[in-house]
């Protein structure tokens, strides 16, 4: 069985799209429509190895915070942060998280989380 991702995206069509990918891919998937739904199932689930999150969100906090806090409560979590808009400077992300750039390619979303060790 592969890995459990939480995808957070406030866009359901962006959401819907990542989440079909992923399990195309062979990921079980959760979704999130904002980072305060995202850590309610990041405290309810142990199963999640992978967290795919927007930066721009509605909510008390953005993907970039969320990312962060995920690192520091769930340090074996891998993290990807997406953003058609932002591009993180060099120290923004969490040690070991990784930027995608949007449009999210399948190929890029897969290579990534395997360079994670999620696969």
């Amino acid at each position: 069985m592969h890995a459990t991702i939480l995808v957070v995206e406030d866009d359901g069509l962006i959401r819907m799209d990542l989440a079909d990918t992923l399990t195309d891919r062979g990921f079980s998937v959760l979704e999130a429509s904002n980072a305060d739904e995202a850590i309610s199932i990041m405290n309810e689930s142990t199963l999640i190895r992978a967290l795919v999150t927007d930066i721009d969100m509605p909510g008390s906090i953005n993907g970039l915070e969320l990312a962060h806090h995920v690192a520091e409560t769930h340090p074996d979590c891998a993290i990807v942060v997406i953003s058609g808009r932002y591009s993180p400077s060099q120290g923004a992300l969490p040690e070991k998280a990784r930027f995608l750039s949007k449009p999210v390619s399948e190929t890029a979303v897969t290579r990534t989380l395997t360079a994670l060790g999620i696969a």
